[in-house]
């Protein structure tokens, strides 16, 4: 495995910094960031100080305006722009809309991706990707999906429920998971349509995505078969397609978050004195600043490595479970330290620490959380063990 950074990379890496210390993080304050995150008019407006900065979404081929990074780029720029909560939403690079436009890039058609995906990528909209359900259907057991897709001459009808989907709220398209006989089928959608209702949009841990997380209700929705995402019953199949990536990308932009959160405990600690020297000089706080480092270093290896085993073409799937389980949990080590090195200010909001806190306490639960992937892990090895000579 090479460490050299590319030209390229560490050019967009040099200019994704100066953007968000210059440009995003005198957002941090805006009374247009809500409880549900940003508005639409706020992320419209950071969207088009990107564009004019040349860093909306990075990640994606030339012809939709990236720089067509391929994973261990996307890691370097991606953390770079996660140093502020607001940096992916500006530079169109945050969930659910940059694992849907993978996904759209990907699989779809190119009638689907001229409807769907360049809007998308000009940050003209936004997206949402409804799999997650209430009720007892799927959630990281897939396997449970409950919404129903039934055929119907040329039309499919769409009945389920789904809830904690992020960014329903204001969001112009779809990906649907549905139940096709004994598999999956991906359908797309305009969240506009008679059958789909936001119930309610939740009060959830974190506040940075726009949209929040929503309850959904599907009934009796009909799409024409041309809206079918790939194939029918290939949905488990795609899902993949999407899934180990942005894993990766979720681990990749908290990185970033908890480099920020580390950065502002390690000046305090520098500068706040207490017992007669300042606190870096106690073990008790040197000694997590130390840790946070270490862990910062593992975290940003894993991320590495994972999305290099992405650029060789592999599915990447144990290894980006390995990667969503220790850098959650590592990150959120780094954080909680941050928050208790701060003290009182750690728990205000005069800092991002705190809600950079919050934010990465979520992250180890979506996209699988760590007990599922621990269970993952140790059913691939007990397959492994089976399967050796013994």
């Amino acid at each position: 495995m090479d460490f050299t950074r590319t030209p390229l990379e560490l050019e967009l890496e040099a200019r994704t910094q100066a953007f968000i210390r210059d440009v995003v993080i005198p957002y941090e304050k805006d009374p247009r960031l809500g409880h549900h995150g940003p508005s639409d008019d706020l992320r419209l407006e950071l969207v088009a100080k990107a564009k004019a900065a040349g860093l909306l979404a990075p990640h994606l081929p030339k012809e939709y305006g990236g720089h067509d990074l391929n994973h261990r780029q996307q890691a370097t720029v991606f953390r770079a722009a996660g140093y502020s909560v607001l940096g992916p939403i500006a530079m169109n690079i945050m969930a659910p809309d940059e694992g849907n436009m993978h996904l759209l890039h990907k699989v779809a058609n190119p009638e689907q991706k001229a409807r769907y995906l360049k809007p998308l990528a000009a940050g003209e909209t936004r997206s949402a990707f409804l799999m997650t359900e209430p009720d007892g259907g799927a959630g990281s057991d897939p396997a449970l999906l409950a919404t129903t897709a039934v055929q119907s001459g040329n039309h499919w009808v769409i009945n389920g429920r789904k809830w904690l989907i992020t960014g329903a709220d204001g969001a112009d398209a779809a990906i649907i998971m549905a139940r096709t006989g004994s598999s999956a089928t991906l359908f797309l959608t305009d969240m506009n349509q008679p059958g789909i209702t936001i119930e309610r949009v939740l009060d959830t841990i974190d506040s940075s995505m726009p949209g929040g997380h929503a309850v959904v209700n599907i009934q009796d929705l009909r799409l024409p078969a041309d809206q079918v995402l790939g194939e029918v019953d290939g949905g488990f199949r795609y899902a993949q397609v999407r899934l180990a990536p942005a894993r990766l990308t979720h681990c990749m932009r908290w990185w970033g978050s908890a480099k920020r959160a580390h950065d502002i405990a390690a000046n305090y600690a520098l500068h706040r004195k207490a017992f007669g020297k300042p606190l870096i000089e106690h073990e008790g706080v040197g000694f997590q600043l130390a840790d946070n480092l270490a862990d910062l270093q593992m975290a940003l290896l894993m991320i590495d490595h994972t999305a290099w085993v992405l650029d060789q073409g592999a599915r990447g799937t144990a290894e980006s479970s390995m990667a969503k389980l220790t850098v959650s949990e590592a990150l959120f080590r780094v954080a909680d330290r941050c928050v208790q090195i701060l003290g009182g200010l750690g728990v205000t909001g005069d800092t991002p620490v705190e809600q950079i806190f919050r934010e990465i306490r979520a992250f180890r639960i979506y996209d699988g959380p760590s007990e599922v992937h621990r269970f993952s892990i140790a059913r691939n090895l007990q397959r492994d063990l089976q399967k050796a000579p013994h």
